[in-house]
C-alpha cells in the first residue's frame, strides 16, 4: 500500500513540474484515437472524420487543463498549509 502511495507522489510529482507536456500528450493522444476511431466509421466524410477527431481532442485537452487547475490548487493549498505549521 505505501508503494502505491509513493508511486502516485512520484506521478503527481512529475505531473506537476510537466504541466504543459501532460495536456499536449493527452491531446496528441486524444486525436489519434478518435481519428482511429472514426476511420473504422465508412459512413463518413474524410472531413467530418477529421472534424469529429478535433472535437473530441479538444474536449479532452480542456479536461486535461481542468484537471492541471485542481493540481495547482491542491498543491498551493498543501504549501500553504506546511508554511503555517512551520511558524
Amino acid at each position: 500500500m505505501a508503494d502505491a502511495k509513493t508511486q502516485f507522489e512520484s506521478l503527481r510529482k512529475w505531473v506537476v513540474e510537466h504541466k504543459l507536456r501532460t495536456v499536449g500528450s493527452l491531446w496528441l493522444s486524444g486525436i489519434t484515437g478518435s481519428i482511429a476511431y472514426n476511420w473504422s466509421r465508412p459512413n463518413m466524410k474524410t472531413s467530418v472524420k477529421i472534424i469529429h477527431a478535433r472535437l473530441h481532442a479538444q474536449a479532452l485537452t480542456l479536461a486535461a487543463l481542468a484537471g492541471a487547475a485542481v493540481v495547482e490548487y491542491y498543491d498551493n493549498k498543501t504549501e500553504q498549509k506546511t508554511i503555517r505549521s512551520r511558524h
